[in-house]
């Protein structure tokens, strides 16, 4: 089975296969990928119980999430890829320039505090920047492998923080999301995911 990714160089999976090398020496995809949504799951408990006033969204926590979530069966889980990365028509941010650009990104997120500030904002005002950055790290795509999930971990916390409920994503299709993602990476338009996670968003009981 060819990976799933074009990479100019990598060794991460297993001869011929889009399996990922992993400390448990897992080679059976549908095994692995359960392990995983149970590392995240258990991930999501742990990191919305720490959400304090002093959380930093930042570049060091966001690497956490993926380190903490998957150190147990990724060596490389929190670290930053440095090679170049496709999926389909859709080119990821060349490696040389991951580390640098997602300084960029986080220097204007802390320029927003971090999107800290929207508990009695408009939705539709969280939605707009929350797609704009999510699809930032969409595009830099700085991850070997499941960039998505934590990625999606990481606004989830941002929005739990300002008061709503994990951004629910079981209205749309896979496409539509595959798409909104494409539209970025192709076109620089987060209109699309906008949508998405407008449609997505709704306060928390209090």
């Amino acid at each position: 089975m060819p990976s799933k990714y074009r990479f100019v160089k990598s060794d991460i999976y297993y001869p011929n296969s889009n399996v990922p090398k992993n400390r448990l020496n897992i080679k059976d995809p549908q095994k692995l990928h359960q392990l995983e949504s149970e590392l995240l799951e258990e991930a999501y408990k742990i990191f919305i119980d720490e959400l304090n006033i002093a959380t930093k969204f930042d570049e060091a926590y966001f690497k956490a999430l993926h380190k903490r979530t998957f150190e147990s069966l990724y060596d490389w889980a929190g670290k930053y890829r440095d090679f170049n990365m496709a999926k389909g028509e859709s080119r990821f941010c060349d490696g040389k320039y991951v580390a640098s650009y997602s300084q960029k990104i986080f220097q204007e997120l802390a320029q927003e505090n971090y999107l800290k500030n929207y508990y009695n904002k408009p939705k539709e005002e969280f939605a707009k920047r929350l797609a704009y950055y999510k699809c930032e790290l969409i595009a830099l795509h700085p991850f070997y492998e499941l960039n998505g999930r934590i990625t999606r971990l990481f606004f989830d916390l941002i929005a739990i923080y300002n008061g709503y409920e994990p951004i629910d994503y079981s209205k749309i299709m896979p496409q539509e999301y595959i798409d909104a993602s494409i539209d970025y990476v192709m076109l620089a338009d987060s209109s699309k995911m906008e949508r998405i996670i407008l449609q997505g968003l709704k306060k928390a009981d209090r």
